[in-house]
Parts: structure tokens; sequence; C-alpha cells
């Protein structure tokens, strides 16, 4: 795909949510990126190197929420000397494009739009619903059913079953040994519901694959389609009785 193709709001569902003339403007700040490394993880990491994935990000949104929060440094927090302890980077997990927006643009559009900043408010509060879930999954949920959970997250922001993606690199996600992945994954695909091979996860079965994860796969996903029918609703006209009287309520 070329960058001709930046009209085609379609590719992302927050931009195809937008009414028309906040388009016009948002598609004029627009820049096309390639994603060398799709699908894209939100990691913290520590002051020791240690990494974690926070969220993951696809089409179905944006990185830098708090670009309209009125926040500059919402990505670094501090200790009282002030060093640096940790920092949210976002991390590219498979090759694709995406497009760039420079903060103070998207702050304006939606200091001025109120449909935008309707919606980067219903995205930011899904964001962090995904957040906390991911949270309380890591910390009373066994390392299969995490494991799982991440498989099917990832899962729904790629077009196909299969992930490029190393154990190791799992594990940093999840913040865990790689033995435990190790061991989970074989477990899976004993299970039969996985292929594993060298750098490459296969999904043969995902409704098995759904059975090995806890709810918060679930609470996450319908989260995300409650954002998408509330998007579809904001951007369809209101359907009018012959009497003249608007049905869309």
């Amino acid at each position: 795909m070329s960058p001709s193709n930046i009209s085609h709001r379609e590719q992302n569902q927050l931009l195809a949510a937008m009414p028309f003339d906040d388009w016009r403007y948002i598609e004029s700040q627009l820049e096309w990126v390639e994603m060398l490394a799709g699908d894209t993880s939100l990691v913290t990491t520590m002051r020791d190197g240690a990494t974690v994935e926070v969220v993951a990000v696809g089409n179905e949104g944006m990185l830098g929420v708090d670009a309209f929060m009125g926040s500059s440094n919402a990505n670094v927090s501090t200790s009282a000397s002030g060093t640096v302890m940790s920092q949210n980077t976002a991390l590219v997990l498979r090759s694709g494009h995406g497009y760039r927006m420079s903060a103070q643009s998207i702050a304006l559009q939606a200091k001025r739009s109120a449909p935008v900043m309707h919606h980067l408010l219903n995205y930011a509060r899904t964001l962090f619903l995904h957040m906390s879930q991911t949270s309380a999954c890591n910390r009373h949920h066994s390392l299969d059913q995490q494991l799982a959970r991440w498989l099917l997250v990832h899962l729904d922001r790629q077009a196909d079953g299969e992930l490029q993606i190393t154990q190791e690199r799992i594990s940093s996600m999840l913040g865990v040994r790689r033995e435990g992945v190790t061991n989970g994954a074989l477990r899976l695909q004993k299970a039969g519901v996985v292929r594993y091979g060298r750098g490459q996860i296969s999904v043969i079965d995902r409704e098995g694959l759904e059975a090995h994860s806890c709810e918060c796969h679930g609470v996450i996903r319908a989260a995300y389609a409650r954002l998408t029918n509330d998007a579809v609703l904001q951007v369809q006209p209101p359907r009018v009785s012959p009497f003249g009287q608007d049905m869309s309520t």
C-alpha cells in the first residue's frame, strides 16, 4: 500500500468514526509512516532494563492519547530525586504502516470539535479498561491463562491466525521467565490449539485457545466492541419516520 491511499480512513477504526468535516482537517495533517518491525505494544521499561507490556494497539486506535489531554510528559515518571524510573515505549511487533499526526494538531481539533473529543475520550476510556484488566490478569491468573490471553489480544489485531514472535519476546511482554512461556506454549501445542515453530505461533483452534484463557480477553474484546458500536451510531444519520419524528433513539 502506498501513501496515495492515505485518504482511505477505513484503515483505522478511530479515524473512520470521525465526522467528515473533522476528517478533512485530520487527513491534511496525517503523515504516512512505515513500521518496519501493524500490531504495536506499549511497554514500560524499568530502571534495571526489565520490560512489560502495558497494552496492545492495532488499527482500532492510536498511540499517544495524552496528546489531547494537555500533557507532553505523560509517559515518563520520576523519583523524588528526579531520576527517571520508567518510560512507556511503543514497540512494533509486526511490520506494516501507520499514520502520524502532531500532538498540537490533534489537541487543537479535539478542543474545537466536540465529536472528535467524544471519540478520543471513548477510546481513552477503553484503553484504560484494557490496561486495568491486563494488570489484574497479571496479578491473579496463571501464566498459561495470561499467555492465552496475550495471544488472543494480539490475534484480534491481525488479519491472519499467525504471530511472528519469539518466546523470549513474549516472556518480556508478560514480564515472566522465558521457561514459563516455553512450557506454556508446549502445553497449548499438546492440547492442539496452537502450532509453534521457530519464531512463529500459528493458532489452529481459536475456540480451544479461548477456553484456555481467563475471562480477561472477553472483557477486553467486549470493551472494544462497544467502542466500535458507539462509533457506528455516532456517524449514522438519524432515521426519520414518515411523520418527521426522529427514530434514532
